[in-house]
């Protein structure tokens, strides 16, 4: 499977602008493909396009109809900053934008970025995202429309907004100060961010079935204290600076059991091969550049 395939290719890239979409919008400026780039905010997206090097049109609404691509990169979601706390918001962007994208245009291969949340649906945005990859699965059978629900798990690195683990740690190490964390006992299965967005363009060629859902992971579970002491020790911190136990784990943080990758790699040929110290590396060297 040779990702080149994209080369001339017309190709929507919904939420363009955001950490895993950027991701793909790269990747597919990289293969020469034609981009639509549809984001909410054309203005601040300028920014993150010449940023990561991406090209293409900028849309402000995902009109499929006159973009008529020949593939549709799902990445809008709303919900996992824990800032998006809206409910309405959830369901429109997770669950009613699918639907839109489904009957946008039937001659587009779409793949729609799911999540794990959707394995525990606890809050508003697992509930959604599960609705979302239901409909999807649902319409693609009915239509008949070529699509797949990618289901990303911890995605990480550069990209990623303030708050979260590794953008925490890095701020931290910055300014010499300690980090409050859980426990860290939880273990999630860590993917870095553009071997996630290399598995979605992998499942785009890959002919998966109409509204089949493929875990994109790593198959590897790593606990969260392991991955923030990895990423302390390349970013040249003490341990007295990661004060674990000093807030209480969340209780939607179920703890999830190994990730199941075959189907991934029966369809791709691959699975994510960046390991976490290899990838927060990575994510060090590309904000010091």
């Amino acid at each position: 499977m040779s990702l080149d395939s994209y080369r001339g290719e017309r190709v929507a890239v919904v939420g363009a602008a955001g950490f895993i979409g950027r991701w793909v919008a790269r990747l597919l400026t990289e293969r020469g493909a034609r981009l639509a780039l549809v984001v909410r905010d054309p203005q601040a997206a300028v920014k993150v396009f010449a940023r990561y090097r991406i090209e293409g049109e900028v849309w402000d609404r995902p009109a499929l109809d006159q973009i008529r691509p020949s593939f549709t990169f799902n990445l809008a979601g709303y919900g996992v900053d824990r800032s998006q706390t809206d409910e309405t918001t959830a369901y429109e962007v997770n669950a009613r934008l699918v639907e839109t994208l489904c009957r946008g245009w039937p001659e587009q291969v779409l793949v729609h970025a799911g999540s794990g949340a959707e394995l525990h649906p606890v809050t508003a945005y697992g509930r959604s995202k599960l609705e979302g990859s239901q409909a999807l699965e649902r319409l693609a059978k009915q239509l008949p429309l070529k699509a797949v629900t990618a289901r990303l798990f911890t995605v990480y690195g550069p990209g990623e907004r303030s708050g979260r683990l590794l953008p925490a740690l890095m701020e931290a190490a910055r300014m010499g100060d300690p980090v409050s964390l859980t426990a860290g006992t939880q273990r999630r299965d860590f993917t870095y961010v553009e071997d996630a967005a290399e598995a979605l363009l992998r499942l785009g060629l890959a002919g998966a079935g109409f509204g089949e859902a493929v875990n994109v992971a790593s198959g590897r579970l790593v606990s969260v204290r392991e991955f923030a002491e990895t990423a302390a020790r390349l970013l040249g911190m003490s341990p007295e600076q990661l004060r674990f136990g000093e807030i209480p784990t969340r209780p939607e943080e179920f703890e999830y059991p190994a990730v199941a990758v075959e189907r991934l790699l029966s369809l791709a040929g691959w699975i994510p091969p960046t390991d976490i110290a290899e990838g927060i590396a990575k994510t060090i060297a590309f904000h010091a550049d």
